[in-house]
């Protein structure tokens, strides 16, 4: 390869974005090991072996996307939406039901949460519809026609029940229609449709009880300490006591002693704030902020519309979900079923979020095509 060709290459790669991918990945599993390694049951690598193994598939994945030209994508919108669908639909049916909610399909091994899939297939899709349209959403209608395809897909993920990935599907939404020109007036109508579905939730109590619960909590966190105010409760012991330089790593007691509950999943961020203090969680949320403007960045250098709304689509997801997991460990935000990216325990999140990694370096290397 002559040394013009490799410099070529090199421009199509983009090294900082992989980095902090990597970086995250490495940190992610750490903490996961840190929160598990003394389970009173099982290996002490249990979780670890498994979420490496899922990184280095999802790695796998990504490599795989990255060879590919992310615009064949657009070509299979229809197929894409209708087996995204199917697949929810597949859930009710035969999915497997955990702590009263029913969203993941057993594949032996493995168990695959097909919302989480729904959260890529969802920005693909949506893209390829509102590059259709040239990104300007001119008419009433056509943002009516936004709501319908985004709000079947979110309507079977709320039967399941799992809010917080439908909330997911709103901000990725909301993220693509504001870089497709909204107009005013229809972000003033967006606004007033979600204050009036809020009140009717309420007015007809739509919500089940262990949302409700949630609610109340977030409003009043000292309501029910032993009940569903325990999680919170004690997630803001943890980061409160790791103070500034933090316990030290494999050293947090509401770890080690297992008050923290789903420390591995949910609450993995308040692992982080006690055993690596505010250093340590302001570390994380440095490479976050980085992975995020990457993500825009590349939208912005993007070849066509399509692969910018794609690279907000993405950006739009780790965003929401990074703010929402962080605030409700902090009691700032109700708490929600939303993983940490790269950090939470899980397969079908990691592999997802490596998903994202290879279409935003897709795109940046077709920025020049």
């Amino acid at each position: 390869m002559k040394k013009r060709d490799i410099f070529e290459w090199i421009r199509l790669i983009d090294f900082s974005l992989i980095i902090t991918a990597a970086l995250l990945v490495i940190f992610g599993n750490l903490m996961v090991y840190s929160a598990t390694h003394n389970v009173s049951q099982g290996s002490q690598f249990f979780y670890l072996k498994k979420q490496i193994t899922f990184s280095l598939i999802g790695f796998l994945i990504a490599v795989c996307i990255v060879l590919l030209n992310y615009n064949w994508f657009k070509h299979y919108m229809m197929p894409l939406y209708v087996g995204n669908i199917v697949l929810l639909l597949l859930v009710l049916f035969i999915g497997r039901t955990t702590y009263g909610a029913t969203r993941w399909i057993s594949m032996g091994f493995f168990h695959l949460q097909p919302s989480e899939l729904a959260k890529i297939i969802l920005i693909l899709t949506l893209s390829a519809f509102l590059a259709d349209k040239k990104g300007n959403i001119g008419k009433i209608s056509e943002l009516f026609t936004v709501f319908a395809y985004v709000g079947l897909p979110l309507l079977l993920i709320l039967i399941q029940p799992d809010l917080g990935t439908a909330l997911v599907f709103l901000a990725i939404m909301l993220g693509m229609l504001f870089i497709s020109r909204l107009r005013w007036q229809h972000a003033l109508f967006i606004l007033g449709t979600g204050i009036l579905v809020i009140f009717l939730v309420f007015q007809f109590n739509l919500l089940r009880e262990y949302q409700i619960n949630r609610l109340m909590v977030f409003i009043n966190p000292g309501v029910d300490p032993m009940g569903a105010g325990y999680n919170l409760l004690q997630s803001k012991i943890a980061i409160g006591s790791g103070s500034f330089f933090g316990k030290g790593l494999f050293s947090g007691t509401q770890t080690s002693l297992n008050f923290l509950p789903v420390r591995y999943a949910d609450f993995i961020f308040s692992v982080v704030g006690e055993e690596l203090g505010f250093l340590g969680a302001a570390f994380l949320l440095g490479l976050y902020f980085f992975l995020i403007y990457r993500g825009l960045a590349i939208a912005l250098s993007a070849g066509n519309l399509y692969g910018t709304l794609v690279a907000v689509g993405v950006s739009s997801m780790w965003f929401f979900q990074i703010f929402v997991n962080v605030g409700m460990t902090m009691g700032i935000m109700p708490i929600t079923g939303i993983p940490l990216p790269f950090l939470s325990y899980g397969g079908s999140s990691m592999l997802i979020n490596f998903v994202g990694v290879g279409l935003l370096l897709n795109i940046y290397a077709h920025r020049f095509k």
